[in-house]
Formats: structure tokens, sequence, C-alpha cells
């Protein structure tokens, strides 16, 4: 201890006397930088002055009449493009006749899979109205829908993806070919349909949403028939494609005949008749072609 304070009495004696002034700041020494906490109220051309001119040009430009026009004349040209996109969006495609095919439940779509997949015991085919008035899906298990095919494209892509992935064959552009190649078959399916009826001269209450809920329920045999290739191999695909396919021919020839040809077939003449007949029944030979064509590459 008396070392220590030895050394510091020695060093503060050997210290030479002008280093004080060396470490001591200088009074009249300028700040770095100019003290900002008082604001710039007090300065002149400061920021309280921008502030007032900007609010000054603001008020001027809200109260400047020809100012107001031009708003004015911008949010009526904003409406009218609002209503005519909303007008060309209701011209192509009915929002109400969208939620139709989309008003479903749990119950309707339990049965309607087991009705797909086995509908030979289904009795009464003919749909259901309510005062001239078609029912809904979930009141009416005749009724199409559009939920059923819908999430059955999406699972349908997600397990060519597993199946691809499986075989070590999945790419992006692979799985991207395979969802437009379905997409684009029933699509296809669709208008070869409506020409159909056209040449046909049916006269029936299908639309095109009718016609593309029938179209996509392939996508369940589709599901099955891979999901068991997949679980049993080749043997077990060839006999959920046989099954599901019989099962979707039969359910396409008693709903597109009773639901939508039944009616206007009553009292036509025979060639008509048969040329409807020949229009069903061609739809509902082509399921198993796509089917197959969709999904063998998916099992090996």
């Amino acid at each position: 201890m008396a070392y220590h304070s030895g050394y510091g009495a020695h060093g503060a004696t050997s210290k030479p006397a002008g280093s004080k002034h060396r470490v001591r700041t200088a009074p009249d020494a300028p700040a770095l930088f100019d003290d900002t906490s008082g604001g710039y109220s007090s300065q002149p051309g400061g920021y309280a002055a921008s502030g007032a001119d900007v609010a000054f040009s603001v008020n001027h430009l809200l109260g400047d009449p020809m100012a107001n026009v031009a708003m004015a004349y911008g949010s009526s040209i904003a409406s009218q493009g609002k209503d005519m996109v909303h007008k060309e969006l209701h011209r192509f495609v009915s929002m109400s006749k969208l939620k139709y095919f989309f008003a479903v439940d749990t119950a309707y779509v339990a049965k309607k899979l087991g009705l797909l997949v086995f509908p030979y015991t289904h009795q009464n085919w003919e749909p259901q109205y309510s005062r001239d008035v078609p029912l809904p899906p979930r009141q009416d298990l005749n009724a199409p829908d559009l939920y059923i095919p819908a999430m059955a494209f999406i699972t349908y892509v997600l397990l060519a993806g597993m199946a691809l992935g499986i075989q070590q064959r999945f790419s992006p552009e692979v799985l991207g070919l395979c969802a437009s190649t379905a997409l684009v078959w029933v699509v296809m399916e669709v208008l070869a349909l409506l020409l159909g009826l056209y040449l046909a001269t049916v006269h029936s209450e299908l639309s095109t949403f009718h016609l593309l809920a029938y179209s996509g329920y392939k996508y369940v045999g589709m599901i099955l028939s891979v999901l068991t290739g997949l679980l049993f191999g080749s043997d077990g695909y060839y006999v959920a494609l046989a099954w599901t396919s019989c099962a979707l021919m039969y359910f396409t020839v008693r709903s597109l005949r009773t639901a939508a040809l039944g009616p206007d077939s009553v009292g036509a003449p025979a060639p008509r008749q048969r040329l409807q007949l020949y229009l069903t029944l061609g739809a509902a030979a082509f399921q198993p072609l796509i089917i197959y064509w969709l999904t063998s590459h998916l099992v090996r």
C-alpha cells in the first residue's frame, strides 16, 4: 500500500505543469452540432415557417374550385370504372349462380362421395324443386355442385406430386404440366358437351356450371385409382380404375338423362331422342379414357 501511494505521488510530482492546459477544453471552442432541442420556432426560415407555408398551400389547394372539380371528376371516373368491372364480371360469371353450386355441407359431401363410388342402389335421380326453383346441393343429393370437383382437383394435384416424389421423378415443371393437362381436358370436355347439346337442339336448363360439375366428378375416381395404385401396385390400380370408371359412367348417364335431357326428350321425335341418348352415352364413355390418361403415368 505504501508502494502504491508513493508511486502515485511520484507520478504527480513528475507530470509537467503544462499538461493540465492541454487536456482542458477551451470555453470558446465551437460545438460540432447546433442544439436542436429547443426547436426551430425561434429561428428564421426554420421548419415552423415551412410548415405554415405547406399548410397554407394545402388549404389554398383545397379551397381552389378547380381542384375540387378535378377531385370530384376523378372520384366519378373511379366509381364508373368500378361499376364497369362489376358489370363485365357479372356478364360472364353470375355470382348468385356460382354461390348455388357451393351451397354444401358435410352431410351432403359425404353422401355425394358415396354416391359417386357406389351409385347402383340410388333410386330417385330427379332433382328437387321448391316453387320452380331448384334446391341447393345441401338440400338435394341430386343437385350438382362445384365444391367436390374443386377440392378433388386440388387433392389430385397434391397426390400426383407425392406419387412423382416417391418415384424420384418430381419436378415443378412436371407437376405444373400434370395440373394444367387435367384442367385443359375438363375444359375441352365441357366445350364438347355444349357443342353437342347445341347440335342436338336440346333445350334444357343445363348451364356451363352444370357441365363443369358433372365433368369434374371424375377427379374423385382419379384420386381413388392413384391412391390404390400407390398402396397395392399396378394390380390394385387397374381394379380401382375399372370400379370407379363403371361407377362414374353409370352416374353420368343417370344424372344427365334425368336431370338435364329427360324433360326435353319427352314427346320429342325419335331421331332427336336417339341423338340425345348417343350424346349421353358418349359423355359417359369418355370418362374412363380421361381417367386412365391422367393417372396411368403416376403408378408404376
